[in-house]
C-alpha cells in the first residue's frame, strides 16, 4: 500500500521529512537561471528547463537523507506547456532515484470531472481501449470541502491503484480559521472533516494502521493538531508550515503517535533557499542537504526518536 512504502521510507532513514520543491524562478541560482536563459531563451522553456536542473540537482542530494518530495503543480503550471513538462520530469527524476513523491494539487471537484482529475494523477486515462498512466506521483493532495462526491473517485483509485491521497483538514494559512474553525453545534468544521477523512480511509488500512487517506494538518495551529491527532488514530498527516512559515519542532511534535509515526513534516523555502545564508550559490544543492539534515535531528529531538 503506499502510505506503507512512504512509512518504510521515513522508518529506514529515520527521517519524518519531506522537501518540497515548490520553485519560484526567484529561489534558483542566479548561475543556473543565466545558463539555461543563454542556452534556451528569456522564455518560458528557459525557465523551465532552469526550475527543472534545479530540482535534479536538489533531488541527488536530498534523495541520501529525506524519504520524499513534495511538487506544488502551481509553480510548474505558471509556465504553461514547458513548466508542465519541467514538473513530470522532476516526479519521474525523484522517483528514479527512489523517493515518494506527493504531488501537491489539491484537486478536487464532483462527479465526472472528479474522475478525470483522479484518472490524470492517480489512475489511469482509457485511450482507443487501452489504459495510460500519465503521472508517476505516488499520493495527490485533494480539496475535500466539495464534499464526499468529490473525494470518493480519489479514494477508488487508491485502492485500485495502490495509491494515497491527503485532504486537507486544518490548512496552516492564516486565514484557514474563517471556515475551518467555525462551530456546527458542538463541533468545528475541521473536526468534522477530520470524521470524514476517518470514514473515507476505515476499509484501505495498511501494515502500519495507518489508511491511504491521509490528512493536511498544519503546523502553525499545534493545538488544533493535538486534537486531530487524538481524534484520527489511523490518518497521517502531513504537516505544512514549518520554516519559513514560522513552525518548528515542537509545533510539529503534537502530529506524531507515540511510537514517531504518523506525520510527515514539508518544509520547502527553508530547504530549496538555504544557500542563501551562505551566499554560495555554487553549494546549493550541499546547503538544502545540510538544512534537510539539522531539520530531521530537530524533529526526531522534539519526539524523542
Amino acid at each position: 500500500m503506499s502510505m506503507d512504502l512512504m512509512i518504510k521510507k521515513i522508518i529506514d532513514m529515520n527521517s519524518p521529512v519531506v522537501a518540497g520543491l515548490d520553485p519560484k524562478l526567484d529561489y534558483v541560482p542566479e548561475f543556473l537561471q543565466k545558463e539555461c536563459f543563454d542556452e534556451f531563451g528569456k522564455n518560458a522553456l528557459g525557465a523551465s528547463q532552469a526550475l527543472l536542473k534545479f530540482n535534479m540537482a536538489l533531488i541527488d542530494e536530498l534523495c541520501e537523507v529525506v524519504p520524499a518530495v513534495k511538487v506544488q503543480a502551481a509553480y510548474y503550471e505558471m509556465y504553461g506547456i514547458e513548466g508542465m513538462s519541467a514538473l513530470y520530469k522532476t516526479v519521474s527524476y525523484a522517483k528514479e532515484r527512489g523517493m515518494y513523491v506527493i504531488l501537491d494539487g489539491k484537486r478536487g471537484d464532483i462527479g465526472s470531472t472528479a474522475e478525470a482529475y483522479s484518472s490524470g494523477w492517480l489512475g489511469k486515462t482509457t485511450i482507443a481501449g487501452a489504459d495510460y498512466s500519465m503521472s508517476e506521483a505516488d499520493c495527490l493532495t485533494v480539496n475535500p470541502y466539495l464534499g464526499s462526491d468529490g473525494i470518493i473517485p480519489f479514494v477508488n483509485d487508491c485502492k485500485k491503484y495502490d495509491k494515497g491521497i491527503f485532504a486537507l483538514v486544518k490548512t496552516s494559512n492564516p486565514s484557514s480559521g474563517e471556515i475551518q474553525d467555525l462551530k456546527v453545534g458542538k463541533n468545528t468544521v475541521y473536526e468534522m472533516m477530520a470524521a470524514l477523512v476517518d470514514k473515507w480511509g476505515a476499509d484501505n488500512i495498511g501494515a502500519y494502521g495507518y489508511s491511504a487517506v491521509g490528512a493536511v494538518v498544519g503546523a502553525t495551529y499545534p493545538e488544533q493538531a493535538k486534537k486531530l491527532r487524538a481524534q484520527m488514530k489511523h490518518t497521517y498527516f502531513l504537516v505544512p508550515g514549518y520554516g519559513a512559515q514560522g513552525a518548528g519542532a515542537d509545533d510539529v511534535a503534537v502530529s506524531f503517535d507515540k511510537e514517531g509515526l504518523g506525520a510527515i513534516v514539508n518544509s520547502s523555502r527553508a530547504i530549496m533557499c538555504a544557500y542563501k545564508k551562505s551566499g554560495n550559490e555554487k553549494d546549493f544543492a550541499k546547503a538544502a542537504k545540510d538544512e534537510a539534515v539539522n531539520m530531521t535531528k530537530a524533529i526526531n529531538a522534539a519526539i524523542g526518536r
